[in-house]
């Protein structure tokens, strides 16, 4: 993909509940679609501008014309709504305009669903591909961490339609003990490779962001192709997690395209303040997640997140942490 995802404005979409639990966690704010959601907007995925949003084809989508991803449950009469699952499982449908399950899907990214769970204190991440059920039911072992609030989110493109990415907040049970957000650094490590960032994102206006990987002091240049490219990144806005995915200029096979060790990316965030991002890559046949905290324009570090209240105790035992540094971080 040689084009970048565009994100502007700032909104945050309100929520009320399902009342659903599930598997090792319980929906904590999705919304109820209502007969007009001309202010419940949220951006698109997959490197698209966001567009407007409507419960009715044809509606008002002034409303939506300039707001992040991941905002909101309910936009353009696409749904999300979790639905019960055994432990140690995440179930969910996309429910259409129509009330129905959705059962068609564009590939996109070489998958026709990407979802991506991140801790509310942005201190797990996880990238997954569930499978569609004959009966709209999306399903993937559980990629829910560790206690505390997650937030999902379902990046996909009906079909025929427009690429959407839907959000939904999920309660993990259990001692909940958050995490300050990282001080910002130009470099990280990740399963003994190092990952160099360079660039620095400003609201607005689009900014180069270039990654460089290494391992053992040498440059990594035989990155192997991950979802149709040399790499995957997602950006989350500290506070809302308001969601930016974007992919690097070029594609694998191109012919220009080097396989590393440097993967760029075009971007552009929808305010100043704090970022946390996750770059996935390939390489020895398993993907690896660096993570990133930056900061976008003049605005000083916010104050770690606080997640949501304590849980009970009586929780399922959850997956395994989603913290990064364990080989494939969550991906499959």
């Amino acid at each position: 993909m040689n084009t970048a995802t565009k994100l502007s404005g700032f909104a945050l979409g309100l929520a009320a509940v399902f009342g659903t639990a599930y598997g090792v966690g319980h929906v904590a704010d999705p919304v109820t679609p209502a007969a007009d959601t001309r202010h419940e907007t949220a951006g698109a995925g997959h490197g698209s501008d966001p567009l407007g949003s409507s419960d009715s084809p044809g509606g008002d989508q002034t409303g939506a014309a300039h707001l992040p991803g991941g905002l909101l449950v309910s936009d353009r009469g696409y749904t999300l709504q979790p639905v019960d699952a055994p432990n140690g499982q995440f179930a969910f449908r996309i429910t259409g305009p129509d009330g129905a399950a959705v059962t068609g899907y564009e590939i996109a990214h070489d998958k026709r669903m990407h979802l991506i769970v991140a801790r509310r204190d942005l201190s797990g991440f996880r990238h997954v591909h569930p499978e569609l059920g004959a009966d709209g039911t999306w399903r993937v072992d559980s990629p829910l961490g560790g206690p505390g609030v997650w937030r999902a989110f379902a990046d996909f493109t009906p079909s025929g339609g427009e690429p959407l990415t839907l959000g939904v907040d999920v309660t993990v049970p259990g001692q909940l003990q958050p995490r300050p957000l990282p001080a910002p650094a130009a470099s990280t490590t990740v399963d003994g490779y190092t990952v160099t960032l360079t660039g620095t994102p400003q609201p607005g206006r689009t900014s180069q962001l270039t990654l460089t990987v290494s391992r053992d002091g040498k440059p990594v240049t035989d990155l192997e192709p991950y979802l149709g490219a040399y790499g995957h990144l997602v950006a989350l806005r500290q506070g809302d997690l308001a969601y930016l995915h974007v992919h690097p200029e070029g594609v694998p096979g191109d012919g220009r395209t080097p396989a590393g060790p440097a993967v760029s990316f075009a971007a552009e965030v929808p305010s100043a303040g704090s970022y946390r991002l996750y770059l996935d890559f390939r390489h020895g046949g398993a993907v690896h997640t660096a993570e990133f905290t930056v900061l976008a324009g003049d605005a000083p570090a916010a104050p770690a997140s606080t997640p949501g209240t304590r849980a009970t105790p009586t929780a399922p035992t959850p997956t395994a942490d989603a913290g990064h540094g364990a080989p494939g971080h969550g991906h499959n």
